[in-house]
């Protein structure tokens, strides 16, 4: 059957998107979202494109131009400039008036008679006389009536100088004839979230254990105490692990022991008891009273909350007692606890999502966030959303964000690379990552240039936590101070998002012998620390500072395009991040060995920082405030664990003034 209509132009391979289309990019609100697309068509018609985006739900579009790139690769960007949904696509054209342009200045030879195009040219210009408005429609009429004139007299050259002019040309771009266009579809979706989404410096601590008498269990209040100091070290964002009364069935002990004694806390993760579930808080943490308390100094510090979410309930919870269709049963009738062989939770019931309630569950795991989210907290991390169906989160996720557009969503899930990478796609803003066991040169090349300049740039934002409560990880047990040091500085420098869990500026790094777990685990009892120790095992002093140096530098307030520069010496790493117009260089070579001196020439990519091969410059360490006159690419660094393991500088070109004052920048 002979096709009734077709496109006139054709529009595919458009960047960015995902899964082609059926999921969306992300940006942070006024971050640029620049688009690629082939654009083509028969024949030899010059074309014109643009972006078309607008906030979902609205039927207005916004543009913005595409200009031709090479071999029919067009690209043109734009910014949105709110919380939500927006979605974009591109519409492409024959351009018929520079198609004629075009023509007839290859045919405006001397003794051509041109009459014809120029008729033509007027038909053209008609069109687009009727689109413009105002003062627009009457310069195109005008200049219409100039090139008839023209023509009546028999001065072509000036008709055609009137035709292709300038401020025609200007002109009829405004107000182009779209008859033969075509539009992309299905429509492109962009999520658009806060810069704290994508920009933030996360601390993990157990309210529980913040009282200053050892053995007692902390509070509310003893937590509004210890913000200052949090604050002094430059973390925006606290993480508190689950706050909810906590079960007593099968309660574990200390060190995960199966037996509890009568004075043992419990694991917060076993939600659920008299006093309350998921929307209950602990009350030896204080009152709702003492939380308001706490949240408002929250915010008077400019400290944002970060809660558990945790969908999880001990054999005490209300939920069991209420809704027991809400769990999973064998045959016999008992509900099963949780487990992931060989490790056991008896303390804890694991909700079925697929119950024949599902309506009335799924509510409910909605209305746990929107209670949270009224009591001040504004992001989650949701504990093993891998356990629990994608569709889900899509939908929660969805909800949450049509009434609180902001909110922010970090998913631990350390699993299979793929199901990470669905998580994000369905919704998470923050994902966990595999950089907590990435330590060799070639592991974190390969996996940072994966997340930051692939296809994953578009949907997954890595938060590189340094350690958890659940990880202890193999290079901080054997590495001591220097290890802590280097991780803290490829965390907080290689993502634009980090976190680490208290006492990691303590150094502490006790292990259960043989495995990747703390000693004495702060998840099943409480502990006192000492802030304020004197020694050289305390690099709170190292980590403000690191804190102090995002806050300053925009080039490491960017997630993405992290480049990495050759270095001679395998165990000595150097890469850099820019800002957005090139202005701020900061380029990092940390030493990935906690035990050894390593000595190197590294090579600086000198081209890519505006800077001559031969071209004087200053690389400035802002981690210890010295400053190194180098010359060329090629220079000599020397990082040892006894002194320093990383440096961070910032890349100072020279400016000279003729009245003799000169200087860095």
């Amino acid at each position: 059957m002979i096709p009734q209509d077709y496109p006139r132009v054709i529009i595919e391979a458009v960047e960015p998107q995902v899964d082609c289309g059926r999921y969306p990019i992300k940006r942070v609100v006024g971050e640029k979202v620049v688009v690629l697309a082939d654009i083509y068509k028969e024949g030899h018609d010059k074309l014109a494109a643009a972006i078309k985006y607008r906030r979902q739900g609205e039927t207005d579009w916004q543009t913005a131009p595409m200009a031709f790139w090479d071999n029919d690769r067009w690209r043109g960007e734009f910014s949105v400039g709110g919380l939500g949904r927006w979605e974009y696509t591109i519409e492409g054209y024959a351009e018929r008036y520079l198609s004629w342009v075009d023509e007839i200045t290859k045919k405006n030879l001397p003794g051509a008679v041109l009459t014809g195009e120029l008729l033509e040219g007027l038909a053209i210009m008609r069109v687009s006389a009727g689109l413009a408005r105002g003062e627009d429609q009457a310069r195109i009429e005008n200049i219409i009536e100039a090139i008839e004139a023209a023509l009546e007299i028999g001065q072509q050259d000036d008709a055609v100088a009137l035709g292709t002019g300038h401020a025609l040309r200007a002109l009829m771009a405004a107000y182009p004839d779209r008859s033969e266009s075509a539009e992309y579809t299905p429509y492109l979706e962009i999520v658009t979230t806060r810069p704290a989404a994508r920009f933030a410096a996360w601390y993990e601590f157990f309210p529980r254990s913040q009282s200053d008498v050892p053995g007692q269990h902390g509070t509310l209040q003893d937590c509004i105490r210890l913000l200052p100091r949090i604050k002094a070290l430059g973390f925006d964002v606290i993480y508190l692990p689950p706050i909810h009364p906590i079960g007593h069935a099968f309660r574990k002990g200390k060190n995960n022991s199966l037996t509890a004694e009568p004075d043992d806390v419990g694991s917060p993760w076993a939600i659920g008891n008299e006093h309350g579930g998921h929307t209950g808080l602990e009350p030896q943490l204080g009152t709702w009273a003492d939380w308001d308390d706490f949240a408002a100094a929250c915010r008077q510090q400019e400290i944002e909350i970060a809660l558990d979410y945790v969908m999880n309930c001990s054999p005490d919870h209300p939920y069991v007692a209420e809704h027991p269709d809400w769990f999973y049963h064998r045959p016999d009738g008992s509900i099963k606890y949780a487990e992931n062989p060989p490790k056991k939770y008896q303390d804890v019931y694991p909700l079925n999502f697929g119950t024949e309630d599902r309506a009335g569950l799924w509510q409910e795991m909605l209305h746990i966030f929107l209670f949270w989210i009224d009591k001040g907290v504004t992001t989650f991390r949701v504990d093993n959303p891998h356990t629990k169906p994608v569709a889900f989160w899509e939908w929660v996720i969805g909800e949450v964000h049509r009434q609180h557009p902001g909110t922010v969503f970090l998913a631990e899930a350390f699993t299979k690379p793929k199901m990470m990478r669905l998580l994000a796609k369905a919704g998470f803003t923050q994902s966990y990552t595999y950089f907590t066991w990435r330590n060799t040169k070639p592991e974190l090349t390969e996996y940072i240039t994966e997340l930051t300049t692939g296809p994953m740039k578009e949907y997954y934002t890595g938060n590189f936590f340094a350690n958890t409560p659940d990880i202890l990880p193999e290079i901080l047990q054997i590495g001591g101070r220097p290890a802590f040091v280097m991780r803290a500085v490829l965390a907080a420098t290689l993502s634009s998002v980090y976190g680490i869990y208290s006492g990691f500026e303590l150094c502490e790094n006790q292990p259960i012998p043989g495995k990747e777990e703390y000693l004495d685990s702060e998840k099943y009892e409480l502990k006192q620390r000492d802030w304020e120790v004197d020694s050289p095992n305390n690099i709170a002093p190292i980590i403000a500072r690191l804190n102090q140096i995002r806050r300053e530098r925009p080039a490491l307030q960017r997630y993405n395009e992290v480049r990495f520069f050759e270095v001679d010496n395998p165990h000595i790493i150097g890469y850099y991040k820019m800002s957005e117009d090139g202005s701020d260089i900061v380029a990092c070579i940390v030493n990935l060995d906690p035990f050894h001196a390593q000595e190197s020439l590294v090579h600086l990519p000198l081209a890519e920082f505006g800077l001559k091969a031969d071209e004087l410059f200053q690389a400035h360490d802002l981690l210890h405030d010295e400053r190194y006159l180098w010359r060329g690419a090629s220079n000599y660094v020397r990082l040892e664990p006894t002194g320093k393991m990383a440096h961070v500088f910032k890349i100072r070109r020279w400016q000279h003034y003729e009245a003799g004052f000169d200087y860095f920048v």
